[in-house]
């Protein structure tokens, strides 16, 4: 029974990483805990020395996110795990049981971490325009090059979506592998001929949400 736990959770956390990818470093430690007890693990380059079936410690980013069932982030202090690291855990579900899914990064990562954009600069043709960040209504991968859109201008920009994702302000929602849409600029939510989620902006563009983020979409619009 163990056994099946510690392979399904290896599984899911398989699944996460596709998404994880977008802003986890390599170097980042993946861990599962369930109930009272960790049940996987995976070391990176920040080894805080975890063991499957190691209990869970009161006040750990681990129990919290057990049991308030949300995103938590923060720097951890020794005398949770007797090394301290920077973690952020996510509630998820596993054979039907609350469950956290938690990153661990070296203590001082979150310093590095830069503050969201305030603007971006775009392109058009041989122009170079910086938008008010609150102004774009979403950003698009295609072709290998990555464009956003403001008041129904398309603005060419250097930076990929796996960079813009780390960078843009909480109002910013990964919906797809190529979009990342302004919550504030969503019209509605609708399903296409398949029963598959669709944005629709306040424009009328209509993006589509991929498997690998609805659960995300569904939790940050809390439907």
């Amino acid at each position: 029974m163990v056994e099946d736990k510690v392979g399904f959770a290896k599984g899911l956390v398989d699944q996460y990483k596709n998404l994880l990818a977008d802003w986890v470093p390599q170097e980042a430690t993946l861990a599962i805990a369930i109930r009272d007890s960790y049940i996987y693990y995976v070391a990176g380059v920040y080894d805080v020395h975890l063991n499957n079936g190691q209990g869970i410690k009161k006040g750990s980013i681990a129990e919290r996110v057990i049991q308030e069932r949300r995103k938590i982030e923060a720097v951890v202090e020794e005398e949770i795990l007797d090394t301290p690291y920077y973690c952020i855990g996510y509630p998820i579900d596993l054979q039907g049981q609350h469950a956290a899914l938690l990153v661990i990064l070296p203590p001082n990562y979150h310093l590095a971490v830069k503050e969201p954009f305030r603007f971006i600069t775009g392109k058009q043709h041989d122009e170079w325009a910086p938008i008010a960040i609150e102004k774009v209504s979403h950003f698009e991968s295609l072709n290998k090059k990555s464009w956003f859109y403001a008041k129904s201008e398309q603005y060419k920009t250097n930076l990929t979506l796996k960079e813009l994702h780390r960078r843009l302000p909480d109002c910013f929602l990964r919906i797809h592998r190529s979009y990342i849409v302004n919550i504030h600029s969503i019209q509605k939510i609708t399903r296409d001929f398949s029963s598959n989620l669709m944005i629709v902006l306040k424009d009328n563009t209509e993006l589509p949400v991929s498997s690998t983020y609805i659960n995300d979409v569904k939790r940050a619009l809390e439907f």
